[in-house]
């Protein structure tokens, strides 16, 4: 089906892993409208460059939320916590803020809120990132979006004859090859990846699997989101577990099964820390 042998689900990798690019402390995030909920209750991690790391966790655990509250505070209200990249405490207000300080986020439902379906290819990718294609007066450059647009449709290998092609006339997998591409086009540091290859055929993860590896080894820190854990387990360096808006363990890649994380999903509190170290990642 996929016109190759699959032998292997996942690309072999092997990380090159650099100084810490994120870290979070103590971030909490309320529901936004029962306020007194919390749906992210107190959350450390960190994410190094050249790093691909995980979360993990049953539906309604919190991951999305945590990564919309940090991708400019598009969900949730009264947000505390602070955000740290490159070691300084960065203010992030909006998605603006997020945008400028290296933070991408590629949402979980593409259709809904990571696409404009009866737009073009060229209009989707360069939709995050117009400074990029227009003067200081926001007059469109002419043909800098079609440039832009032809780089990722070949570098990705969209499958379309033009980047004038509809995107919603694309595929699942191609249309989530211009997510990638729309916000990889920000030059960002940091990409939050909510659900990457929800809905797409085996052949395209495979490419999407080597996307975010190639973006790991440029020195992205990446961080994916997915429900599935063999793909956790088979892409990340290491794995946070979140249950019930907590964070209750992590684990590194050599040490991490699906027994292993799914005891952590389901823990009721997190485990008391040792220094840094949650349970899960200590000798």
């Amino acid at each position: 089906m996929v016109g190759r042998p699959l032998d292997s689900r996942f690309p072999d990798h092997t990380p090159t892993i650099g100084e810490e690019m994120l870290r979070i402390e103590d971030w909490t995030v309320h529901h936004p409208i029962d306020t007194e909920r919390k749906v992210v209750d107190g959350a450390n991690l960190s994410v190094r460059a050249g790093e691909i790391v995980g979360l993990a966790g049953l539906m309604g655990a919190g991951r999305t939320e945590l990564a919309m509250s940090l991708f400019g505070r598009t969900y949730g209200a009264n947000i505390s916590g602070r955000v740290y990249k490159h070691g300084k405490e960065i203010a992030i207000r909006n998605v603006g803020d997020a945008i400028r300080h290296g933070i991408a986020y590629t949402t979980e439902d593409r259709k809904a809120l990571g696409l404009n379906l009866i737009q073009t290819i060229r209009e989707n990718i360069s939709a995050a990132a117009l400074g990029k294609v227009s003067s200081a007066w926001g007059v469109m450059k002419p043909g800098a979006e079609e440039v832009v647009a032809e780089k990722f449709r070949k570098e990705f290998r969209i499958k379309a004859p033009t980047v004038e092609s509809l995107v919603g006339k694309l595929s699942g997998g191609n249309q989530q090859k211009v997510v990638l591409s729309k916000w990889v086009n920000t030059d960002p540091d940091v990409l939050i990846l909510d659900e990457p290859t929800r809905g797409i055929d085996v052949g395209a993860k495979y490419e999407i699997y080597g996307i975010i590896n190639a973006l790991a080894d440029a020195g992205k820190a990446v961080i994916v989101i997915s429900s599935e854990l063999p793909e956790l387990i088979g892409t990340c360096d290491r794995i946070y577990a979140v249950a019930e808006g907590r964070i209750t363990g992590e684990v590194p890649r050599e040490r991490a099964t699906q027994e292993e994380l799914m005891r952590y999903m389901t823990m009721e509190k997190a485990p008391a820390r040792t220094g840094a170290a949650t349970e899960g990642n200590q000798e």
